[in-house]
């Protein structure tokens, strides 16, 4: 049989397949598998509201939670952030940035069993304080350290 027309049927096949399930709402669109989106945290102005709409009101501060920042960040547009948290049952762990036009920068739910470590960039505007919050237990953490910024990241 030529290999062409074997590729070409076996494609087929396949696409008339999933054509099949779609069609039996077998299949759901890729947004049904992303998280909700808390767009009230997220266009919060300041860190407080943003916090609170985040449910990371009230935090209290944590030296279980190990914050690692550069003391100056030479480009606001990358600063790179770490966060551990060795607080048993950790559930999530958020970034704010006090001076940012929106202070929420990033919230990761953690699966259970999964290490309570997260590491990313993010952007800050202008020198500020940069908090991580964590929740754990129902009750929920925080830990905070000042970012020197020398070149604005956020259209500075």
């Amino acid at each position: 049989m030529n290999e062409l027309r074997r590729a070409f049927l076996k494609n087929a096949g396949a696409a008339g397949a999933l054509l099949a399930a779609a069609g039996a709402g077998l299949l759901k669109s890729g947004e049904v598998f992303a998280a909700a989106w808390n767009k009230l945290a997220f266009s919060s102005n300041n860190v407080t509201d943003a916090m609170k709409n985040a449910n990371y009101g009230g935090a209290i501060e944590s030296k279980d939670i190990m914050l690692k920042v550069p003391d100056i960040a030479e480009n606001g547009a990358l600063v790179p952030v770490e966060a551990t948290s060795n607080i048993p049952g950790t559930t999530s762990i958020a970034f704010f940035v006090d001076k940012n036009q929106y202070p929420l920068v990033a919230d990761f739910d953690l699966a259970s069993g999964t290490e309570p470590y997260i590491s990313t960039r993010i952007k800050m505007s202008q020198t500020s304080l940069v908090r991580v919050a964590v929740r754990a237990g129902g009750k929920t953490y925080m830990q905070s350290k000042e970012v020197k910024v020398t070149i604005g990241g956020c259209g500075n």
